[in-house]
């Protein structure tokens, strides 16, 4: 019968993989509320990428145990955080010839170590400007579901900028953004440049660029430092070393992660925050842009009931739909979710976007307010169309179906409700209101 999984976060002593501490699931089961718990990989929703499983009830010999240990310990790194700085600081003192990247290992390599990957390709005589650009020498993990490293377009990074330099913050914890971390540092040698970041991602070839107090190896899903509790240590001072300036978190995490593990991991950084002085914030919740696609929506405020989503078009460099400027519905479905005041949020006028005076707020240029609903409603950057039946704004193409009692596609497959619920195949009721479903 029809099935599902349900996230129960993360359980005290619960078992780790390469990618941390694993998350609690439960099965649920058509006519059973609910199953047998399990543990499975934060991080990779794919067995493929890391096939770690556990029943919660299961006991696990000392031979398994020992043989899970060695499996993690020979997926670590090949070298520590600090290691890699200290290479770094040999490799920048090496003339230009000597300065190899292995595309293959995706290392900087010293001369010492040529030898060991003479039959890789590599990248020669890399200069100062490719060594401040590291998401560019790198291959992105473009697994769409655990590391999905779309980066952002220099449009989309620079407009984060500005509205971060505009809106008067100085520190920017930076989960998940390898490239305006990098746009951020890149500036920092600057006189007049006051912004500061630090970068909390996944992916741990960036530690051969950054310093410690540049970057700590963090998995956003299970909201587990690599580093331990000296990693863990450098953010939380990150985010209380105040003097007057404002903090901001921008995170962009993989479209294909689950949403719940994500705001849990957001709530708790938040906390870190709140843990500085409290009486300066005056109960406010930290600053946060959450970068996602719209049609979570629904799913961010469920967590986050002070976020509005912003029609600003995020892109990126190298995904093959998500770019700016395209029409229907091959444009970037990526906005930007955030805590504060929607009037705040200046959108360039010169794309198209417009101040709406009836929801305080900018909106695209085909967003137009729909006078019933009080509110600019599109979504999706086309003008949405107001259903009396359904009393809400719907897509274009979208018509209402007497059979389904609600607005959908002309061709869709009609769900009538004589011809049995798809989850417990009863009579009298739709899946989405089925009783069975928790």
């Amino acid at each position: 019968g029809a099935g599902g999984l349900a996230l129960l976060g993360l359980a005290l002593g619960a078992p780790s993989c390469p990618h941390g501490p694993a998350l609690l699931f439960v099965k649920t089961s058509q006519g059973r509320e609910e199953g047998r718990r399990f543990y499975a990989c934060s991080a990779c929703r794919d067995r493929k990428d890391c096939n770690f499983f556990q029943w919660e009830d299961e006991k696990v010999s000392e031979t398994r145990l020992a043989a899970r240990e060695e499996y993690n310990r020979n997926h670590r790194p090949p070298f520590t955080h600090r290691q890699n700085v200290e290479r770094y600081k040999k490799f920048v003192l090496l003339p230009l010839p000597k300065r190899r990247f292995c595309q293959e290992c995706q290392q900087l390599l010293l001369p010492a170590e040529w030898e060991k990957h003479s039959d890789h390709q590599f990248l020669c005589d890399i200069s100062t400007a490719q060594l401040k650009s590291p998401s560019q020498l790198l291959y992105p993990l473009e697994n769409k579901k655990t590391n999905a490293q779309y980066l952002f377009a220099g449009r989309s990074c620079q407009f984060l900028l500005d509205l971060i330099i505009g809106l008067g913050f100085r520190r920017v914890l930076s989960v998940g953004t390898p490239r305006l971390h990098e746009m951020i540092q890149s500036k920092a040698s600057q006189e007049d440049f006051r912004v500061r970041s630090l970068l909390l991602d996944i992916d741990f070839r960036y530690s051969q660029f950054y310093a410690e107090d540049e970057f700590c190896h963090y998995n956003m899903f299970n909201h587990y430092f690599f580093g331990g509790e000296a990693a863990h240590e450098t953010c939380r001072k990150f985010l209380h070393q105040d003097n007057g300036e404002r903090v901001i978190m921008i995170t962009d995490p993989p479209f294909g992660g689950l949403v719940e593990a994500l705001a849990s991991s957001f709530k708790k950084l938040m906390a870190m925050w709140e843990e500085a002085e409290k009486e300066d914030h005056n109960n406010q919740e930290m600053p946060v842009f959450w970068i996602f696609p719209y049609f979570f929506e629904s799913r961010i405020l469920e967590f986050f009931p002070s976020f509005t989503m912003m029609d600003y078009q995020v892109d990126y460099d190298n995904h093959a739909l998500y770019k700016h400027g395209k029409t229907g519905r091959r444009q970037s479905p990526v906005r930007i979710f955030t805590n504060l005041t929607p009037s705040m949020i200046v959108l360039p006028v010169e794309e198209g976007y417009r101040f709406c005076a009836l929801c305080q707020r900018y909106v695209s240029s085909g967003n137009q307010h729909c006078e019933i609903c009080d509110s600019c409603t599109s979504k999706d950057g086309r003008q949405w169309k107001h259903c009396v039946l359904c009393n809400k704004c719907v897509k274009p193409s979208w018509f209402h179906c007497n059979n389904c009692n609600c607005c959908a596609l002309p061709n869709h497959a009609c769900e009538r409700t004589d011809a049995g619920c798809f989850v417990c195949g009863k009579a009298g009721h739709k899946r989405s209101t089925c009783p069975s479903l928790s």
